[in-house]
């Protein structure tokens, strides 16, 4: 990774990245140091040094360091066993193997999508389709990947 720009956040725009972030509350905790990297990857916010926050499209997500440190209540999308080996090379989510998912996740939500066992983040991805129909069909795909375990993303050192 090449970063081009590192800084820190504006109240501002802080507040706004803390407003979007409404369903991951718990992220940037009061008095944190949040700094931004620009670099070839999507922006990058790092809180107290730690890459929590990714820029999808102007719209703060959590990283999965990030949902790892948060509880995931809404847009999630949970993958049977058989699907974390193909989650973890970077596979966009496929219908038959989502066993569960948040009825309220609309075609365009960002989602995280995490294992039956443990609940763990595997991937972060873009729903394309609802969270009902994820549930319902029994092919195609349903989210596309946009950020995986080992990826460039996962493996930021600062």
């Amino acid at each position: 990774m090449k970063i081009k720009k590192r800084y820190h956040l504006k109240k501002k725009k802080l507040k706004e990245v803390e407003e979007s972030l409404r369903d991951y509350p718990n992220l940037i905790p009061p008095k944190a140091t949040v700094e931004i990297i620009q670099s070839d990857l999507p922006d990058i916010i790092l809180i107290n040094g730690k890459p929590l926050i990714m820029m999808i499209d102007d719209t703060p997500f959590p990283t999965l360091k990030g949902a790892l440190e948060t509880e995931i209540k809404s847009k999630y999308v949970v993958v049977d066993m058989g699907a974390v080996k193909f989650m973890a090379k970077g596979a966009d989510v496929m219908s038959p193997g989502i066993i569960e998912a948040d009825p309220h996740i609309q075609e365009g939500d960002l989602v995280i999508v995490v294992e039956e066992t443990h609940r763990k983040p595997l991937a972060t991805g873009l729903s394309l389709i609802s969270g009902e129909e994820m549930v319902q069909k029994n092919e195609g795909k349903a989210v596309k990947t946009l950020h995986h375990i080992g990826d460039k993303i996962w493996n930021v050192e600062i």
